[in-house]
């Protein structure tokens, strides 16, 4: 017994820095601290350490005695990680508590524990986000894009909570796919390297037939849905679209939804606005205190919180494409016949931020797009036209990012899937296994698609989604 308890004592882990803010030990408590410089002063009598672990946005800080002595003897440079054990008293600065270092004290000690070199590129100025991705193993030690990678953490956290009150299934669809769920072709393919090149017979493709990462794991995750009556999954997806814009990766994570018995597109707008709502209201109510306390900026700030008041502040409006088109061409081209979209024409980025942050002021649904822009599986509207055809789908877009979520009800009779299957030219024969699932017990469902980091950029400010994903992919870009 005592021995498992001393082997016990021995692997417990050290305490986090936000721990330490957190549950202060008591005065005059010898304790150590692990973590990295952030930066490093000293007067005549006193120096003073930034110490951070990344636990939280707060620095603890570090006073040592003697600090002629002191930096003579360690070489104390930013960036070092460093071993500080002192005295951990009341504090006099702006923390409650700081640690002091006294090098006549025999308890305390100071250690390097990993150095750095004269090139660190990490150091106490202004450098701006552009800059700090030409350092992918550094940029997270500052504290903003430190911040994103709790933030990140935090979102999803309430992510899990949200889904769990609503009743559904966490599940894990596959990255490897034998289908295009969108029918772009904008698919990366796998193959293994030892069977690249010899030819197209099933013997030489790894899985027996050409497979791609997935564009979206919605197809598969219908499949579960359909099992275990509602299911969500947040997982990478993969894009090899040529687009180098501040809201394209080529690699970026995805929060899919699937739920039985949806026959109607509303319903999915009204969960849609329900699920980010609630994220949004999490954040306001503390669990955002760690990403605006990480902000220098009063404007930065103020901006994060103006763009939570626009999402909790009023419920949101609903409106069909063709009532887009027609507010796009009547307010935001004035009438002029050269801008004038016509009925069936692409709405672009800047008409969905126009519409979002402009015109209403918030974020707002389109739903009922014509047929001929959207894929296979989306049924026929409500108010079906046949002169101008519209499928019962709908965007959610957002002030200053525009598309966020993307969802429809799905085609669940098989009659009339296998149909618009044949309309399109696609071979159904490849798409088996999806059919099944409506010849078998189908039910009406629908589901959503939306862009994790496009959220995570929108509620925490940042203008790039190349800054709230720790390692960004994009064209000609993967450098670690």
């Amino acid at each position: 017994m005592l021995r498992s308890l001393h082997t016990a004592a021995r692997t417990n882990l050290a305490p986090t820095i936000k721990h330490l803010l957190e549950n202060p030990p008591t005065a005059s408590s010898l304790l150590t601290c692990n973590g990295h410089i952030k930066s490093i002063r000293h007067s005549k009598n006193a120096g003073f350490i930034d110490l951070s672990d990344g636990s939280n946005q707060h620095s603890l800080s570090v006073v040592f005695k003697s600090p002629l002595d002191v930096l003579a003897a360690h070489q104390l440079k930013v960036g070092q990680s460093i071993s500080v054990k002192g005295s951990w008293i009341e504090s006099k600065g702006s923390q409650d508590y700081e640690l002091v270092f006294n090098p006549l004290e025999p308890d305390h000690a100071i250690s390097i524990i990993g150095d750095v070199g004269e090139d660190y590129p990490i150091q106490k100025k202004l450098s701006t986000f552009q800059h700090l991705r030409n350092f992918p193993t550094f940029r997270h030690r500052t504290a903003t894009l430190g911040s994103m990678l709790r933030f990140r953490s935090v979102v999803e956290s309430k992510l899990m909570d949200f889904f769990n009150s609503q009743d559904f299934t966490k599940v894990v669809p596959p990255l490897i796919t034998s289908s295009d769920c969108e029918g772009a072709g904008e698919q990366f393919k796998v193959e293994s390297l030892t069977n690249s090149g010899k030819g197209d017979s099933e013997e030489n493709y790894f899985f027996g037939k050409p497979s791609y990462l997935t564009v979206s794991t919605q197809l598969h995750l219908e499949v579960l849905a359909l099992s275990l009556n509602r299911a969500w999954t947040l997982t990478p997806c993969f894009r090899a679209e040529v687009s180098n814009t501040n809201r394209h990766l080529s690699e970026f994570w995805m929060l899919e939804a699937e739920m039985c018995y949806v026959d109607d597109v509303h319903q999915l707008t009204a969960f849609s606005e329900k699920l980010v709502k609630y994220i949004t209201n999490e954040l306001r109510n503390g669990a955002g205190e760690d990403l605006l306390n990480s902000r220098f900026s009063r404007e930065d700030v103020k901006i994060i919180k103006a763009r939570w008041d626009s999402i909790l502040d009023k419920e949101w409006p609903t409106i069909t494409y063709t009532e887009a088109i027609e507010i796009i061409n009547r307010v935001m081209n004035k009438g002029r016949l050269k801008n004038r979209l016509q009925w069936g024409d692409s709405i672009q980025t800047p008409h969905e931020k126009w519409l979002a942050g402009v015109h209403f002021n918030s974020p707002v649904f389109i739903t009922d797009y014509p047929a001929s822009e959207k894929p296979f599986y989306m049924p026929k509207s409500k108010n079906y036209e046949s002169e101008r055809p519209t499928v019962a789908c709908y965007d959610l877009i957002l002030p200053e990012i525009g598309e966020l979520i993307g969802g429809s009800v799905r085609e669940h009779r098989y009659d009339e899937l296998l149909a618009e299957m044949k309309a399109r030219g696609m071979n159904h024969e490849d798409m088996e296994w999806y059919l099944s699932t409506r010849a078998h017990g189908s039910v009406p469902h629908g589901g959503f698609g939306l862009g994790f980091e496009r959220l995570l950029a929108y509620l925490g400010g940042m203008e790039n989604i190349k800054d709230v994903i720790p390692f960004p992919r994009v064209p000609q870009s993967c450098s670690c």
